[in-house]
């Protein structure tokens, strides 16, 4: 029988995106469990706090078969990926790309990453065309600014959004 395999997707995802789930879905055909990694960066100053991030998260993944929510733990990290990545018993970080301008700073990560544990692999997906626009900051920008973001994110966090910025 083989070894179990086991995927980290880490991001700050603030807020998570239709264009994150894609990714979520799309991992779960590629490996047996995978762990959602949300990212404590204060760095980043995030809109949402690291517990409303994670509860975003659960809330777009109870809209999955059961059977794939079984697969899927979210566990925030701090500190260095590749070593969240061997704490999990990961054999690959899964990392999403909109564009050619990710891919430049992605492999950068991908070949530090390698150096410092050769045994996880980073696989890159592509986002769907109808998803490479979509980006967590725009999405705040847009949301900040009163626009619709319904057609980027859940309902869930859409009404999030509206309620952060005081919105409807």
């Amino acid at each position: 029988m083989a070894a179990e395999r086991t995927g980290v997707y880490p991001g700050t995802f603030d807020p998570v995106t239709s264009g994150h789930m894609e990714v979520v879905r799309r991992s779960l055909r590629l490996v047996d469990r995978l762990v959602i990694g949300p990212a404590i960066n204060i760095g980043k100053g995030p809109l949402f706090s690291l517990d409303e991030r994670i509860e975003i998260i659960k809330e777009d993944i109870e809209e999955f078969p059961q059977a794939d929510r079984d697969r899927i733990k979210v566990v925030p990290f701090e500190g260095l990926l590749i070593h969240f990545a061997r704490e999990m018993g990961a054999t690959v970080i899964i990392r999403g790309l909109r564009a050619v301008s990710d891919f430049e700073y992605e492999i950068q990560m991908a070949n530090m990453n390698a150096r410092m544990e050769p045994d996880i692999e980073t696989i890159f997906l592509m986002a769907s065309d109808r998803h490479q626009f979509i980006a967590s900051s725009l999405v705040k920008d847009i949301a900040r600014l009163g626009g619709d973001t319904s057609q980027f994110v859940s309902q869930k966090v859409f009404e999030r959004l509206k309620r952060k910025f005081g919105k409807g």
